[in-house]
């Protein structure tokens, strides 16, 4: 008997689809662990090892949520968009029987989304330890003055960012957060991090974009307060002068289902409304 995930948004258009999903995947024979208003932390177990897949069935954050619950394990995913942009869905609501017929008979391919390991090193402790699939990001508060951000690249210094803080991005999270503060968009097959500043007090400061094995450290310039480090827009941490923030590209990536017929840039025209001529 196959098992798979469940993962849905509490809303009640998501969990009315995801009610009758599980009545049809039951039907056919399949075991079914389901998760709705997932919040991980330390001590919620892990996605068991033994799911074929996952289905996910909600936006963007409902599947950042899912790939923060599958975590390191080899376990493919599938999103099925009910959210407002659902950049990260490979299907929808209307062909997701299709599709889930399609998975269970394995007859579908998959893609590795690069995953970013975040590390917070103080007092020569390892104090956390996060996997993205987005982003990492520095960000002071309402009242905190501009962010003195010392980064560093394999070991050489690059720059001090003065800025509202700052988003360290993979290819999949450039259509994120990254992309409302100014950065490029990259295909999730370019092999690049990208570090993007918020609203910098240089204007020269622009976003760049290094190769996938550099390794990235961040450290607070001066004595700071309210400054926070949130991991994929879903936990935070509060962060010191006396924090050093190692991040680097994760062994584990993250395997996506990919449907026949979606193009990258389809998607891409359609959620970013993009306009044109024909040729």
């Amino acid at each position: 008997m196959k098992k798979v995930g469940l993962v849905v948004k509490v809303a009640d258009d998501a969990r009315k689809k995801a009610d009758e999903f599980q009545i049809w995947l039951e039907s056919e024979s399949v075991a079914v662990v389901r998760k709705e208003n997932l919040q991980i932390n330390r001590q919620i177990p892990l996605v068991p090892a033994d799911l074929f897949c996952v289905f996910v069935l909600g936006g963007d954050g409902t599947f950042l949520s899912a790939a923060r619950w599958i975590g390191d394990r080899d376990i493919p995913v599938l999103g099925v968009k009910f959210g407002e942009v659902g950049f990260l869905a490979e299907t929808t609501e209307e062909e997701l029987f299709r599709a889930a017929e399609s998975v269970l008979n394995e007859r579908f391919e998959t893609f590795d989304r690069m995953r970013l390991l975040v590390n917070i090193i103080r007092d020569k402790q390892d104090i956390i330890c996060e996997t993205v699939l987005n982003d990492v990001v520095i960000n002071k508060g309402a009242l905190a003055r501009l962010a003195r951000i010392d980064s560093y690249i394999d070991d050489e210094y690059l720059t001090t960012y003065r800025a509202d803080g700052l988003i360290i991005a993979t290819p999949t999270g450039s259509t994120a957060y990254s992309l409302a503060a100014g950065g490029p968009i990259l295909h999730p097959a370019v092999a690049g991090i990208i570090m993007t500043p918020i609203c910098p007090f240089t204007l020269t400061n622009r976003p760049l974009i290094v190769p996938d094995s550099a390794s990235i450290a961040l450290r607070l310039a001066e004595k700071s307060s309210h400054i926070m480090l949130t991991f994929d827009g879903q936990t935070g941490f509060h962060i010191t002068e006396n924090d050093t923030i190692f991040v680097r590209k994760s062994l584990h990536p993250l395997k996506m289902i990919v449907m026949p017929g979606r193009r990258y840039y389809d998607v891409l025209k359609t959620k970013l409304r993009w306009s044109g001529g024909r040729m």
